[in-house]
């Protein structure tokens, strides 16, 4: 079964830092693409970056620059840095596996809540 476990969300001023973490099961993490998505109320979802196994990297350009995706393969885990959040930054976050670093896959978390006050 896979299973994506996201963690790290929460209340952060603007300007602040934040650093989400996914723990994935073993065989969806070692074969695939990983990728963090928000999704705003009223919005769509939307890709924040994403890292395939090789470390190739792929961000919106709403967040180039300030967040940086990375992948721990001995630990299953793959990590969203945030930094200079913005009140725009505010979303449900979620990993997601099984797709390329443009497009989603099948496999998603439950999702993280991060909110940015001004």
């Amino acid at each position: 079964q896979v299973q994506l476990v996201e963690s790290g969300g929460g209340l952060v001023q603007a300007g602040g830092s934040l650093r989400l973490s996914c723990a994935a099961s073993g065989s969806i993490f070692s074969r695939n693409v990983m990728g963090w998505y928000r999704q705003a109320p009223g919005n769509q979802r939307e890709l924040v970056a994403a890292i395939s196994r090789g470390g190739i990297t792929n961000y919106a350009a709403s967040v180039e620059g300030r967040f940086t995706i990375s992948r721990d393969n001995a630990k299953n885990t793959v990590y969203l840095q945030m930094n200079s959040l913005e009140p725009e930054d505010t979303a449900v976050y979620y990993c997601n596996a099984g797709g390329t670093i443009t497009t989603r896959g099948d496999y998603w978390g439950q999702g993280t809540q991060v909110t940015v006050a001004s």
